[in-house]
């Protein structure tokens, strides 16, 4: 079983849901509806949903969304609100790896909140592989990550820690594996009496090894971003925004 099957719940999905910025998904809602070309009757999926945070604005344009995450909790929250404003969202608890979403059907797919480095090698094709099948051709995908080679190995950090809202501390240790591309972190998280340790496998990728597996599953990359101004995306930055076409 994947570390992230019993990862989001508890005080590690507090602490995520605390630490999104609602002005900043504001601007990334924006950012998708521009990039995705998101038009009045579109079918959208949100790969690795949460708690809808961008899917619940994005029906504002007139489209429907299909949200597809893991956590039962998020779910049920999100299905709640769903029902209680008649949003025209579909919510799926699922691991993505085993969903098998219908072809060719919907206008525009995302993945955002820095999900990306889930996956090994094997398991990112596949991930990639469903996105291409569920794309109609001309669709367009946006992808975000805040854990590209590019962007977290110049200045890779051993431990870190950071307070997120009032009551949860967040602490990491983080130990690089080479061999295998990836981040072996114990993130812990404390709120009073309460701690919670996890062992975390996040997995590295250059830009240059995403967009070649995009492209073997038949999705071209068409930009690449360092931020949601649409700068281009450059050796050291933070985070990528990256959107690509079904050939």
């Amino acid at each position: 079983m994947a570390w992230y099957h019993s990862y989001f719940k508890g005080l590690p999905q507090i602490a995520w849901k605390l630490y999104q910025d609602e002005e900043y998904t504001d601007f990334e809602v924006d950012f998708l509806a521009d990039v995705l070309e998101i038009k009045e009757g579109n079918k959208v999926l949100d790969i690795l949903s949460g708690y809808g945070r961008h899917a619940i604005p994005l029906t504002e344009t007139g489209c429907s969304v299909t949200c597809v995450d893991i956590s039962a909790e998020y779910c049920e929250e999100l299905t709640k609100v769903t029902r209680k404003k008649k949003l025209p969202i579909e919510v799926i608890c699922k691991d993505v790896l085993e969903y098998q979403p219908e072809q060719n059907v919907f206008d525009a797919v995302y993945c955002l909140g820095n999900s990306l480095s889930f996956f090994p090698r094997a398991d990112m094709l596949r991930f990639f592989g469903k996105i291409a099948a569920a794309l109609k051709p001309g669709g367009h995908v946006a992808l975000h990550t805040e854990n590209l080679a590019e962007s977290i190995l110049p200045n890779f950090q051993v431990r870190n820690w950071m307070p997120v809202g009032d009551d949860i501390f967040y602490l990491a240790e983080n130990e690089y594996r080479a061999e295998e591309g990836c981040i072996e972190a114990q993130q812990t998280f404390i709120s009073g009496s309460e701690k919670v340790t996890h062992t975390v496998f996040q997995y590295i990728y250059t830009l240059a090894e995403i967009t070649a597996m995009l492209q073997s599953v038949g999705l071209k990359t068409v930009g690449t971003f360092g931020n949601l101004e649409a700068d281009p995306f450059t050796l050291g930055d933070e985070q990528l925004y990256l959107v690509a076409v079904k050939n």
